[in-house]
């Protein structure tokens, strides 16, 4: 039999994870087994332990398909279609800029939407899955870690004094944030998530004593007045 070539195997990959996805959203995870996902994406079981070693080694790829272009959002420097016209943007300014895109990505792109709808509703940390609960938490520590960084940037970069540390803002905001995106997902028409998402997080940071000249607060109903 030929060797696969790279470009077949990856090909594969991705028919696999495409159809962890669809799966996983129509039954649930627990719900699935390898052998659904080989047969939906018309592959073998074999070849689905060819590419990952089971099932939650599966769940954390397809996670990463879709969020390691987010998460790289808060590690480049400044491009010219995030928004910002100043090429040294200080700190705030990219959270508050890289946040957002995170936003537009779920709203805009279904792919995004349908595995975030996956982890955040059709998954449940059993046994099988305890790779998938340890990736989560250290993909949280991860973007509490930056987030918290920025603010202590930000702040000495302005001079402010923060009214909590910089570790519980962190925490604040991604409480703020995951629990937009959660109800959201539960029903998308209840709201409008870039715009509520974009008024919220300037209403956050405001409150942290951050000045809140951004040209995406014009997204909100009624625009907060300068501090």
């Amino acid at each position: 039999m030929a060797r696969r070539t790279k470009e077949e195997a990856l090909a594969t990959r991705h028919k696999l994870l495409d159809a962890a996805e669809h799966l996983f959203q129509a039954q649930g995870v627990s719900r699935t087994s390898l052998q659904d996902i080989a047969r939906r994406a018309g592959a073998t079981r074999g070849a689905v332990y060819w590419h990952f070693k089971d099932k939650a080694d599966l769940f954390n790829a397809m996670m990463e398909r879709v969020t390691l272009p987010m998460e790289e959002s808060f590690h480049h420097e400044n491009s010219p279609d995030d928004g910002l016209q100043d090429p040294q943007p200080n700190a705030i300014d990219r959270i508050r800029y890289s946040t957002v895109n995170a936003l537009r990505q779920i709203v805009t792109d279904a792919q995004t939407r349908r595995v975030f709808e996956v982890a955040t509703q059709k998954v449940e940390y059993v046994e099988e899955l305890q790779a998938v609960r340890l990736r989560h938490l250290s993909v949280r520590k991860g973007f509490l870690d930056r987030i918290q960084q920025s603010m202590e940037t930000a702040a000495a970069q302005m001079d402010l004094t923060l009214p909590v540390s910089a570790s519980a803002a962190a925490q604040g905001l991604h409480a703020l944030i995951d629990g937009l995106i959660q109800n959201w997902l539960l029903d998308p028409r209840a709201f409008d998530l870039l715009e509520v998402g974009q008024c919220a997080i300037d209403v956050y940071l405001r409150g942290m004593g951050f000045p809140g000249d951004w040209q995406a607060v014009a997204a909100c109903a009624e625009p907060l007045p300068p501090l």
